[in-house]
């Protein structure tokens, strides 16, 4: 599987997904190193990811990989797209489903962001097929948005997008971006920016969440370099 990502900077991205709103609908996924290696090695139906609309590196580790190959992807993380989107002038008018955060963190984003007309669509504890899932799935795709903010983890949020396709859903955008609202909102730190600015974002994390975060950076994250060794899991933008 090859990964073409979006060319452009970030100004023409956020662009683009605005304009995705107002059309047929697609939805847009994230990937950073976690997410490919998952795809490489099958964890993660590629047909999910081979299905999206609009595929945005948010890795730096994956952007200096590909400058080996001499290709330039800008990095353009979920959760800044997120903040963008919903800081834009050009946003407003549009209404911006939120999927996953509870109801009282999407009551914090709504008064962070009094101008933007942003809509809840609760989101009970998923499982991919269960009734509870495909009821979801279901009142997303029926609910009037423009944009819908998928924020239910990877790859449960690219699956749900992806269902939601299979729904019978026409129009609109769906982001596939994690924990953006929890960064909002402040539920949640990232990293200072030296460490984004150094590519040392996941040592923040991995320093933060040692328990939880050192089997994906310590143990699976080294495998990127075999995958793109052997592989060709970076395509030219598009």
């Amino acid at each position: 599987m090859t990964l073409d990502f979006a060319a452009g900077d970030r100004s023409a991205m956020l662009d683009r997904v605005i304009g995705m709103a107002r059309g047929p609908y697609g939805y847009v996924v994230t990937p950073n190193v976690d997410h490919v290696i998952k795809l490489m090695d099958g964890r993660v139906r590629r047909d999910v990811y081979e299905g999206a609309d609009l595929k945005i590196c948010d890795s730096r580790i994956l952007a200096h990989l590909a400058r080996l190959r001499g290709i330039s992807l800008t990095v353009y993380p979920g959760s800044d797209l997120t903040a963008d989107l919903l800081a834009s002038c050009a946003s407003q008018g549009l209404t911006i489903g939120v999927f996953g955060p509870d109801q009282a963190a999407f009551d914090e984003l709504s008064a962070l962001y009094p101008r933007q007309r942003l809509l809840w669509i609760e989101a009970p504890m998923l499982r991919p097929g269960a009734p509870e899932w495909d009821a979801a799935v279901r009142s997303a795709a029926d609910a009037e948005w423009d944009v819908l903010l998928a924020c239910v983890s990877f790859p449960k949020q690219e699956l749900f997008a992806h269902a939601v396709r299979a729904a019978g859903r026409r129009t609109g955008v769906a982001l596939c971006v994690g924990a953006s609202v929890d960064f909002l909102t402040g539920r949640q730190k990232r990293a200072p920016e030296m460490f984004q600015r150094l590519s040392l974002e996941w040592l923040h994390r991995l320093l933060s969440q040692p328990r939880r975060m050192f089997r994906r950076y310590v143990v699976e994250g080294p495998a990127i370099f075999a995958w793109f060794l052997r592989t060709e899991v970076l395509g030219s933008p598009r």
